[in-house]
């Protein structure tokens, strides 16, 4: 098939620029590619250097993939996602999840912005993906490659229970107050309207975004452990007369987060791999 070979290519690619035998990776979503510069002994690899892959054009994500040590442990994060609503495929939007399955990756922890639709989440709240909705095309259509994972993928445990355990306990241990619920991936790029808001809490979603869902799907296709985590960076259940959501304010919420962010995933790594 085009596309594994396209992976494998990439991967090959990537071989000779990683270092340490990274077996978790990260995808930092807007403003959250702040985590990328606690990352030591970083080598940055720009996506325009990667075989295949296509250019992250959206406010907050820097496009580059760094392999180097969080927390003493070798690691890939991509700093910076690609989204549907940028114009790519679904395949070109999860691709980067293939090539780094191919490099020996067997962990995801997923990150992005999210607007909030639970009436008890705030602007900077952290919230644990326990589950998603998936309001995107689903990024499986097509044609499957058995060799990539089954024709039907199981996906009534897409978030590992084990590492949404762990987090609980690091932010416990750590005095963090996390949310925990579900993400709904639309397509964007427009954000939603307050009645779309309403409809989706009413469908039981607790926040809401435009990426991440595909990615999860073809990682736990590829047979990944899955983590994922929100920061709320608007709020979507009331509207003043003068509200408007603003790219800008998400990324500032977002980057406010970072410092939370990275001690928490940091730890989690480092559990993951004692």
């Amino acid at each position: 098939m085009e596309q594994d070979k396209a992976s494998r290519e990439a991967a090959a690619y990537l071989s000779t620029r990683i270092v340490g035998n990274p077996q978790t990776a990260l995808i930092l979503g807007s403003g959250l590619g702040l985590v990328a510069d606690h990352i030591e002994d970083a080598v940055v690899i720009p996506y325009r250097d990667i075989p295949h892959f296509v250019h992250s054009t959206a406010a907050g994500h820097k496009g580059n993939l760094i392999c180097g040590r969080l927390a003493g442990i070798p690691v890939l994060a991509m700093q910076g996602r690609f989204h549907y609503y940028e114009g790519y495929t679904m395949q070109q939007v999860t691709f980067p999840i293939r090539v780094m399955k191919q490099t020996g990756i067997r962990n995801l922890l997923v990150s992005n912005a999210a607007g909030g639709i639970n009436p008890t989440f705030k602007v900077g709240n952290l919230m644990i993906i326990a589950d998603h909705i998936n309001m995107m095309p689903n990024p499986l259509i097509g044609s499957n490659d058995e060799t990539a994972g089954p024709r039907f993928p199981d996906m009534t445990r897409a978030y590992d229970r084990e590492l949404i355990r762990l987090m609980e306990d690091i932010a416990s241990e750590q005095h963090i107050s996390l949310k925990k619920g579900v993400y709904v991936g639309l397509t964007g790029p427009s954000y939603e309207t307050p009645a779309e808001y309403a409809f989706y809490g009413r469908a039981g979603a607790d926040a809401v975004g435009m990426s991440t869902v595909p990615e999860v799907i073809v990682a736990r296709h590829a047979g990944l452990r899955v983590f994922g985590m929100s920061v709320i960076t608007n709020e979507g259940y009331h509207f003043a007369d003068n509200f408007v959501n603003d790219a800008a304010d998400v990324i500032r919420a977002a980057n406010a987060a970072a410092t939370q962010m990275t001690l928490l995933f940091s730890e989690l790594i480092h559990r993951i791999h004692s």
